[in-house]
Order: structure tokens, then sequence, then C-alpha cells
């Protein structure tokens, strides 16, 4: 795994008021953090450790994680809900005259 694969792993610095200071997290390895006064810091410590952690994974014969900015999507997704939700979003669909495929996705991205 090349150097530049590892930027294209999902990064996040935010503010933990527990700790006093900034934590920077990788969502593809979500048990890893990074504790630093700094944002920058923070940001360079997480991704010193997601570097150690790859090449551990790769040494042990271990496949890394594919960054999520590199997974393709279908588009679908199985939810499961309870059978009174579904129905209330049937009728809400059938009110609307639109699919519940439609009336979900309105919903999931508005």
């Amino acid at each position: 795994m090349s150097h530049k694969s590892l930027d294209h792993y999902t990064y996040r610095v935010t503010w933990s008021p527990e700790d006093g200071e900034y934590v920077a997290l990788c969502t593809e390895f979500p048990l890893l953090s990074w504790l630093a006064a700094a944002p920058e810091a923070a940001l360079a410590g997480i991704r010193d450790v997601v570097t150690d952690c790859v090449a551990d994974m790769i040494a042990n014969g271990e496949v890394p994680p594919t960054a999520l900015a590199e997974k393709r999507y279908s588009g679908e997704f199985r939810v499961r809900i309870p059978p009174q939700v579904h129905r209330a979003l049937a009728l809400e669909a059938a009110e609307q005259g639109i699919s519940l495929n439609r009336l979900a996705s309105a919903k999931l991205t508005g």
C-alpha cells in the first residue's frame, strides 16, 4: 500500500472538551485516535498511527481497509423498520402520489 493511498482515508479533527485537546480520528480505523493541543498536530498524529497500523497489518498478512472514498456504492441498501412505520410511510407515499422508494429517498436526503 502506497503512502498516497493512506491519504485517501477519511480523517477528522474535533475539539474534545473532556480531554481539553483536539482529537483526531480516522473513520476506516474507528479504534484509533490521537490527542494534541493543536488541530494540525492531532491530524499529523493520527496519520502516523494509521501508517504504523497499516504497516503492521501488511507485515502480518492482513488486508488494510479500503478507503471510503475509493469504495463504489450501488445506491441501494436494505433498511429494517417496524411494520407500523412501514405502513405509515406507505400511506404517506400513496397520499402524495409517489412511490415509497421516492418518499424514503426524499426523507433521507432532506
